[in-house]
């Protein structure tokens, strides 16, 4: 194989659920492809990686120091809904049926991967809270041990609110699923059917 050709399937086999195989294909496309659009798309690639940011108030992914959902003054600012990662923002929005705001933790608790709840943007979350405006949080997190690790985690960091409502989306989501692969109709009928968290006792 030419090592220019080698070069280009390795780095594209390092993406996520791409294999060899795909690589390759995708490979071969892009040396069917005219050289102006391939200079465009790597520009783009480029581009975005380095000058994409994170929202200052949600740590979505933004080309400003503000997202477009913060920024919006449309949207109802009483109503932060918590998610993993920014796919799940994106699959619920896609959905059409949420007006709120969010809040992206970057990941879930997991010390068998060396996350710990530092290393998750909860802090933005207090802070937005902190301010009053925020009636309901609703918590849309990977139902797994994962995720049932940063939901307590997250209970018990809201326990300083006692006047937040504390909801989680149904679980017409499959234990372990990833909220960013699972269809609209699921996610608007899990938004919907959301119910509120138990706070835990003082301890």
């Amino acid at each position: 194989m030419s090592k220019l050709l080698e070069n280009v399937v390795s780095e594209l086999s390092r993406l996520p659920g791409v294999g060899r195989r795909t690589a390759l294909r995708l490979a071969m496309h892009i040396l069917k492809t005219d050289k102006e659009s391939v200079r465009c798309m790597t520009s783009s690639i480029d581009e975005f990686r380095n000058g994409i940011c994170r929202c200052a108030q949600c740590n979505n992914l933004s080309d400003t120091e503000v997202c477009e959902i913060c920024s919006d003054r449309t949207r109802d600012r009483s109503t932060v809904c918590v998610v993993e990662q920014v796919g799940d923002l994106l699959s619920i929005e896609n959905t059409r049926q949420y007006r709120g705001v969010y809040n992206v933790l970057g990941g879930v608790i997991s010390p068998m991967q060396g996350i710990a709840p530092s290393d998750l943007r909860i802090d933005l979350l207090l802070d937005r809270i902190a301010l009053g405006e925020v009636k309901e949080v609703i918590i849309a997190i990977p139902a797994s041990v994962e995720g049932e690790t940063t939901l307590y985690y997250l209970m018990n960091c809201l326990r300083r609110f006692p006047h937040l409502k504390i909801t989680t989306i149904a679980r017409g989501i499959g234990f372990g699923d990833e909220l960013e692969y699972v269809d609209e109709h699921t996610i608007t009928q899990a938004m919907a059917n959301r119910r509120e968290i138990e706070r835990p006792e003082d301890e």
